[in-house]
């Protein structure tokens, strides 16, 4: 990663980038039409999956080329999920999943390969903007993130939480590295309080300090910010399900949108079979089903959704785990006005105006920076996370326009005149009932509750141990969690578990 100053680069390799790709989250989708035609045709399934983001796309795709008869039911009146690509200026965004991250070996980088979609490589060279309009000191900021990101790869053998880990390790580095920098107290603040939002979105999390240093969570190879651009991430899921360039679809795939499951019964009995019913009032049967939806609708949901109900070691995970908040502010304008050389602007706060900032209006002072979206080039996306993006979602769209142009203005605004925008759009993804939040991270529980994803994955059992209810999604992924290649894995995983051997 790169960051640079007004007039100053600093070179780091992005193998420095030893943490999660930024900003992951997590989400995003393609419009689809309620029903694929030949979804009258057929009564009876083997298998049914409930939610359509990136774990049951992939589990219903998978057992339909192998044949199987699948019924997809999706609440949401698109595919996708938490992966949601809109059209916006004179291209697309991304309201969820941003990036590819990683590519060896990736479920979604390889669809877009074996299928010649061209993916891009986004640098995220960085220039840093301070509160009052100076610049702030770049190099020894860039050289303490360098150091920051390499202490989260180099976790104490005790769990703790990661920012009070953090800021210990930085007040020891200033002191043997730079000793006199111990006395600004007022940059460390800033600095801390930068990172701290940075980890933050990161993880969706509200604090650094909500976050273990014990975290599971594994990074793959390859690049970590791999864009699908002006194709938009909707790709993966016209791959995975047989409609890009026009594909037909598969014929023993019925997929019904805007249908919200409302209770999944079945039998531990031999010869039984799994019954779901809709919100419509509607029931289908399978021999299993595949529950893909969110952690944040499960510990919404769990103990009504299910009959019998959950085992207490499925229900101890999904309360155990948290569920994260993500979210985006995105503004279109009539043509670019920051700087075209610079993929993120990362505004650093002055830590006697952060406090000076009114208590309605404090949610802008987490608010770390803006990216430029590469499906468009007449963008800026701003991001916050937590508690703060909860919050930001209940508030008037005018207002949260205004502000943010305030604060664009208050960072970036010193040397260039920032035009009005043209429009705006924001996430919701955790007023949006069916998801919840956006991703999950490892909390301060987390290292005593070890087996917690695994639990909340395995599969309820009828008595001759044939698999009848499966979980999937990113939650349920011990090292991959919180990324859209994660939850294909997952969806991939329970496929397979319901496949003879002789399909793998």
């Amino acid at each position: 990663m790169i960051y640079k100053g007004d007039r100053e680069m600093s070179q780091l390799q992005s193998t420095e980038m030893s943490y999660r790709a930024l900003l992951a989250v997590a989400l995003c989708g393609a419009a689809w039409a309620a029903s694929v035609p030949h979804a009258s045709k057929m009564q009876s399934y083997d298998t049914i999956v409930i939610g359509l983001g990136s774990a049951g796309a992939t589990a219903a795709s998978t057992l339909a080329r192998a044949g199987r008869r699948v019924l997809a039911l999706e609440a949401q009146d698109r595919v996708g999920g938490r992966v949601h690509t809109v059209l916006f200026g004179d291209g697309v965004v991304e309201l969820g999943a941003e990036w590819i991250h990683g590519t060896k070996p990736s479920r979604v980088y390889d669809a877009a390969v074996q299928n010649n979609v061209t993916v891009l490589s986004q640098q995220l060279d960085m220039m840093l903007f301070r509160s009052d309009g100076e610049q702030p000191n770049s190099a020894l900021i860039n050289e303490l993130l360098v150091f920051t990101l390499q202490v989260v790869d180099e976790p104490p053998s005790t769990a703790q939480p990661l920012g009070q880990y953090i800021t210990q390790r930085v007040y020891d580095y200033v002191k043997e590295k730079h000793p006199s920098v111990l006395s600004d107290q007022d940059f460390i603040d800033e600095f801390l309080h930068f990172v701290d939002l940075y980890i933050d979105n990161y993880e969706a999390s509200t604090s650094w300090n909500d976050v273990t240093t014990s975290s599971k969570y594994q990074e793959l190879e390859g690049d970590q910010h791999m864009s699908w651009h002006r194709h938009g991430y909707k790709t993966f899921f016209d791959i995975l399900l047989n409609k890009y360039n026009n594909g037909p679809g598969l014929p023993t795939l019925d997929i019904k949108l805007s249908t919200e499951v409302t209770r999944v019964a079945w039998s531990r009995a031999a010869d039984g079979n799994v019954t779901v019913t809709t919100a419509d009032g509607a029931t289908y049967t399978a021999d299993n089903v595949i529950v893909t939806v969110s952690l944040g609708v499960l510990k919404e949901r769990y103990a009504t959704l299910f009959s019998p109900q959950l085992p207490i070691d499925k229900i101890i995970a999904i309360n155990k785990i948290s569920m994260g908040v993500m979210d985006k502010i995105i503004l279109s304008f009539d043509k670019p006005w920051w700087p075209m050389d610079t993929s993120f602007f990362a505004f650093i706060w002055r830590g006697d105006e952060r406090r000076k900032v009114s208590k309605d209006d404090y949610w802008t002072t987490r608010i770390f920076g803006a990216s430029r979206p590469m499906g468009t080039g007449y963008a800026l996306t701003l991001w916050t996370s937590g508690e703060t993006g909860i919050l930001v979602e209940t508030l008037p769209e005018d207002l949260v326009k205004r502000k943010c142009m305030e604060l664009l203005r208050r960072f970036m605004g010193r040397n260039v005149t920032i035009p009005e925008p043209t429009a705006i759009l924001r996430s919701t993804w955790h007023s949006n009932p069916y998801t919840r939040g956006s991703y999950t991270y490892d909390n301060l529980i987390s290292p005593q509750y070890p087996t917690a994803r695994e639990d909340l994955a395995a599969p309820l059992t009828d008595s001759s141990g044939r698999p009848r209810v499966l979980f999937a999604g990113e939650a349920t992924n011990p090292t991959h969690f919180s990324t859209v290649h994660g939850a294909s894995e997952t969806g991939y995983r329970e496929a397979m578990r319901l496949l003879p051997k002789s399909k793998v």
